[in-house]
């Protein structure tokens, strides 16, 4: 191949995801690296057939030790290609890097940005505006970062990006405790970051908001103007529009469960945290004589 691809997967106690992940890369003939954060079941073992390349460090948060690994691994290929161990690479995905890698890139052509095909409960989410939700997962050694954020993390690219046509196939759950467990704990972070962000309005975001710009700056303008909106009323304001006027009621009885989950409870958690740290942070209420 023209140009090489090194594999970054972080993973903490993935048995269930890591060998189907891991499998999903072959076809690519990449350089596969894991990012463990100490693992307890058989996921070490399951990826030591796949590569030697294997790294412990502490976990801090997601955004940390992605750009813990972006400094620190023995990195040599010309790209980075960023995977999460419930993510599998689609046959069309592996097809067009292949044939990307095969030729000389654009020197000035720094990242691709490549759509997640979410599977809910065996089931693709295809409706309600969440597909395709585009990620900057691919780009050029030495041009790309992780955001600095605890939740919603996106990869910034410092040159010009383009799109692929296929997909990371993202098994987001294995149970409906897990989904609730893993959306609970991210509400909380979300919240914290809202919170913080409105009582700092000079803060900055790596993302900038653009309304005409790439597919992840469009998003980040959209959920800005959601974030504008009064705690509890967007909401029921923003499921309304996935589920009705986004079609996500053509996923049929699953896409309910994950519209709902997903664009409605979620959402109301993270609103009921932010208010709560309102309360705790305002001036304690006091009785008149």
């Amino acid at each position: 191949m023209a140009e090489s691809l090194d594999i970054i997967i972080l993973t903490y106690n993935e048995e269930k995801n890591i060998e189907a992940c891991l499998k999903s890369t072959l076809p690519l003939n990449s350089n596969i690296y894991i990012v463990d954060s100490g693992s307890t079941d058989n996921t070490l073992a399951i990826c030591r057939k796949f590569t030697g390349n294997i790294f412990d460090h502490p976990f801090e948060n997601y955004a940390a030790q992605r750009n813990w690994a972006l400094a620190n691994l023995p990195l040599q290929g010309t790209w980075i290609f960023n995977v999460d161990a419930d993510h599998r690479i689609s046959e069309e995905l592996a097809l067009e890097l292949n044939a990307i890698l095969s030729t000389q890139t654009d020197a000035d052509l720094n990242g691709f940005l490549i759509s997640r095909r979410t599977i809910f409960m065996d089931k693709w989410i295809k409706h309600g505006g969440h597909y395709p939700t585009y990620h900057a997962n691919m780009f050029r050694r030495g041009y790309g970062s992780c955001e600095d954020k605890l939740y919603d993390q996106h990869f910034l690219v410092n040159g010009r990006t383009k799109i692929l046509k296929g997909d990371i196939i993202d098994i987001i759950t294995d149970s409906i405790n897990t989904f609730v467990t893993r959306h609970n704990h991210w509400a909380t972070l979300e919240a914290q970051y809202q919170f913080a962000k409105k009582n700092k309005p000079d803060s900055t975001e790596l993302i900038q908001p653009k309304f005409w710009g790439n597919p992840m700056q469009r998003r980040r303008y959209l959920k800005n103007k959601y974030e504008s909106f009064p705690l509890f009323v967007r909401p029921v304001i923003y499921f309304l529009i996935r589920y009705f006027i986004k079609l996500g009621f053509l996923d049929g009885k699953t896409g309910f469960v994950f519209h709902f989950l997903q664009g409605f409870w979620f959402r109301m958690m993270i609103d009921i945290k932010v208010y709560e740290l309102q309360k705790i942070n305002s001036k304690p209420y006091e009785l008149k004589a």
